[in-house]
């Protein structure tokens, strides 16, 4: 897998259902991957999260914390990660309010229910979400699914951000 991750280039989609071993870590920089999947995301780190450069991100059996979470979506709102279009992390343990604590005041309420469709497929039914703005006037909705999986969906969803 570091080989995969290490010595690719950039490329379009890359899904990765290989469970590592335990104690497995990527320390390098994440590289450049419009589409990435990953089922088995225990061993992404917030230091890995920080360095991905995709259009797409899914983590499934993510570890990521609350705090790492925060950092991220303030690392997003600062203009990090400037491709991002969806981002999906499931965790299990999310609490949304303190994810969300401390962005304020720039967070709006939507109770409008709003289909969200990525640039690769992705579909997600937000029911209600928070919306938060960037400097450069970029909207993403942060909202959290039932089973604990944080949802950032940019807008608009059908194009890609330059």
């Amino acid at each position: 897998m570091i080989y995969i991750l290490k010595d690719c280039r950039p490329i379009s989609r890359l899904s990765i259902h290989l469970k590592p071993p335990q104690n497995f870590r990527f320390t390098e920089k994440f590289p450049k991957v419009d589409c990435l999947e990953i089922s088995d995301g225990e061993w992404v780190t917030l230091d890995n999260l920080l360095t991905m450069d995709g259009i797409d991100i899914v983590l499934k059996s993510s570890t990521l914390t609350n705090t790492d979470l925060i950092i991220f979506l303030r690392h997003w709102l600062s203009g990090g990660c400037p491709r991002l279009k969806l981002f999906s992390a499931e965790t299990g343990s999310l609490d949304i309010l303190h994810v969300l604590d401390g962005l304020l005041p720039n967070p709006v309420l939507v109770e409008d229910r709003r289909d969200y469709t990525s640039p690769f497929g992705y579909r997600r039914t937000l029911p209600f979400g928070i919306d938060v703005k960037r400097a450069d006037g970029v909207t993403a909705t942060v909202y959290k699914q039932v089973n604990g999986t944080l949802i950032i969906a940019v807008w608009p969803e059908t194009t890609y951000n330059n």
